[in-house]
């Protein structure tokens, strides 16, 4: 993995995110420092921020390589290059040729004069021209292969980035491609793996369907509260990088579930898989058609579109964060003192108190604590001043109180008024 980081700049948190992946994944790193010919440069900082971040550099005693480059002027690009090699012949990586093709799509798009396009490195064989493959859940021919620069070429062997055309449909970044002998074995294989895909979305879409307000009502203890989102792109490439940045949101209380990422404008197919699942959807440089939108007012189904993906994290970090059960605070109004017993037909015992503290609220909830002991919870009866009902006392007043359902009140007691408030929370103060 090459490891790309400028050096007028600190270690930002994707560098941080990319070497946690490296690490997780037992990949060896490559560390790439770009930008030197700018004044501002500072490589030896960059090294000490990466060192923090345990990348031992080679300068520091380590066995992580590191080269500063300029990749506008091509300053050291040849070095980096060596360096790539090396670490694959220490890691001997090898490849045969001569077999049948298969590779890895790192990019994919619908190009609107070419079709779906699949930026492909062949891990192993060489992929030709006129070739049957199965990509993921699509079959296709190549009908052609182009390099870097978009130029035409014949074929392309292990190691080597090329974009293939003849997809039937777009894939999803992650795909193997795979060159196969018959050209309907691999619409058989394409359409069964299809099949599975379908099965299997609408079991996970049968068992969560719930609409957005249902979200809210998942009150049961313990239970984690699920933002459901399909996400369109106009790339493979975003739509990945997306679904993992809205993923990470995710808390022991709330999570966020993708249960749909591909490329393209948002359809009407779209619409109907997110009214299914309850979820809503994220568009990212793309629009919906006119089929779509009106079928999302009908359904009320909501379409979020961004250009910036962190624009559209923020806005799912928002919605999952009103989706935090809020936290209960109980707030005591005041207490007053039992000071004397009256029985009342009918409707049983008054106690007459004095306010001490604070304000006694008639629709607050009251507590009767005896010797510092409370012997009973519960909501306030009957509140009066002299023979008028009142809705509160305040401190210093004297009152007659009626605790509802309560009778056995005794002088000495204190009635103490308190409320619960629901405070919003932010991930800020919520555990991960």
């Amino acid at each position: 993995m090459v490891l790309v980081v400028a050096a007028d700049d600190q270690v930002m948190p994707q560098t941080i995110e990319a070497i946690s992946h490296a690490k997780n994944a037992g990949v060896p790193l490559v560390v790439a420092i770009n930008k030197i010919d700018l004044p501002s440069a500072n490589v030896a900082k960059v090294k000490q921020d990466l060192l923090t971040h345990g990348v031992v550099l080679e300068d520091f005693g380590g066995n992580t390589l590191a080269t500063a480059i300029s990749a506008k002027k091509g300053t050291n690009v040849q070095e980096l290059l060596d360096q790539i090699l090396l670490q694959a012949e220490i890691l001997d990586l090898k490849a045969n040729p001569t077999r049948r093709a298969s590779g890895t799509v790192i990019e994919a798009q619908l190009d609107p004069g070419k079709g779906p396009v699949a930026t492909v490195l062949i891990q192993n064989g060489t992929l030709h021209v006129g070739e049957d493959f199965i990509c993921g859940m699509y079959a296709g021919r190549v009908r052609a292969l182009l390099d870097e620069r978009g130029k035409p070429v014949k074929d392309a062997g292990p190691a080597i980035p090329v974009q293939v055309l003849g997809i039937e449909k777009v894939p999803t970044a992650g795909d193997t491609l795979v060159v196969v002998e018959d050209a309907t074995d691999a619409r058989e294989t394409a359409q069964k793996r299809e099949r599975l895909d379908r099965e299997a979305r609408n079991r996970r879409t049968s068992r969560a369907g719930v609409t957005l307000e249902d979200f809210m009502a998942q009150t049961a203890a313990g239970e984690r509260r699920t933002l459901r989102i399909v996400i369109k792109a106009d790339q493979g490439g975003p739509a990945e990088a997306l679904a993992d940045a809205l993923a990470q949101l995710s808390t022991s209380e709330v999570e966020v579930e993708v249960i749909h990422r591909g490329v393209g404008a948002v359809t009407e197919s779209d619409i109907l898989l997110a009214k299914a699942s309850g979820a809503i959807i994220v568009g990212f440089h793309v629009r919906p058609d006119n089929n779509a939108r009106a079928a999302a007012e009908r359904e009320g189904v909501e379409i979020k579109l961004y250009r910036i993906i962190y624009e559209a994290v923020a806005d799912v970090r928002s919605a999952l964060e009103g989706l935090l059960r809020p936290e209960q605070r109980e707030v005591v109004d005041g207490d007053a003192l039992v000071r004397e017993l009256f029985k009342v037909a009918k409707i049983g015992t008054i106690a007459g108190c004095l306010v001490r503290n604070g304000v006694i609220n008639r629709e607050g909830r009251v507590r009767v604590i005896r010797d510092g002991t409370q012997i009973y919870e519960g909501r306030i009866g009957s509140l009066r001043r002299f023979k008028d009902d009142v809705r509160e006392v305040r401190s210093g007043f004297e009152c007659g109180i009626g605790v509802e359902s309560f009778n056995d009140v005794k002088v000495n007691d204190i009635i103490e008024s308190y409320r619960t408030e629901q405070i919003a929370r932010t991930f800020a103060s919520t555990p991960a």
